[in-house]
């Protein structure tokens, strides 16, 4: 487990390392989106590591680290969601109607419309802030319903700050990426990727 956490922390490393030159492109269309890609089973490190990689990154200049939940956002869509108690009376009558559930919560997100949303506002608040960085975490919470590249298409033209997705799932080349390991593999991120 040590070697694999050591692992981790070297690839944020070089994501940040990639950040730091990211900041010195002169290149318009440039979009500062960064996918530390980690191995699946190293969720819970991940989660351990977020304290010191906030760290990691106020130390190097990023002095407003802002995180970016998906199961958060994705829980407080569902808890002030119109539909809840019908939801919650059907789960009594079938507690075992997983498509149905699922289909309930995926629309509920609109396909990704939701959390695309959610972070656009949170991105456009913070617009011209030279000192901000965005982690996307808990994108496991994602899954059944859609991916985040879909999240990130819509958002085209719209990373104005640093943004690390911490992106459970396996690299399969230089654009592509494959969710938790199991997805198919997805080839339309636009962004930099680290680890995998």
């Amino acid at each position: 487990m040590s070697s694999l956490k050591t692992k981790l922390d070297a690839d944020f490393k070089e994501l940040v390392n990639r950040m730091r030159r990211g900041r010195e492109l002169s290149n318009a269309s440039f979009e500062p989106i960064y996918y530390l890609v980690f191995d699946p089973s190293q969720i819970l490190t991940v989660k351990r590591q977020l304290p010191a990689w906030t760290s990691c990154l106020k130390n190097e200049g990023w002095e407003e680290v802002h995180c970016f939940s998906i199961a958060q956002a994705i829980q407080e869509t569902l808890q002030n969601y119109p539909r809840r108690s019908l939801w919650l009376m059907a789960d009594r009558k079938n507690p075992l109607e997983w498509e149905k559930a699922n289909q309930s919560i995926a629309n509920a997100l609109g396909h990704g419309k939701v959390i695309k949303g959610k972070l656009e506002e949170l991105l456009t608040s913070l617009e011209g802030n030279q000192q901000a960085v965005v982690l996307v975490t808990d994108l496991e919470a994602l899954h059944p319903y859609f991916r985040i590249g879909a999240v990130e298409s819509q958002l085209q033209g719209k990373f104005s700050v640093p943004t690390i997705f911490l992106y459970p799932g396996v690299r399969t080349g230089k654009t592509s990426l494959k969710f938790l390991g199991f997805y198919p593999d997805d080839g339309n991120y636009r962004s930099v990727h680290v680890g995998g």
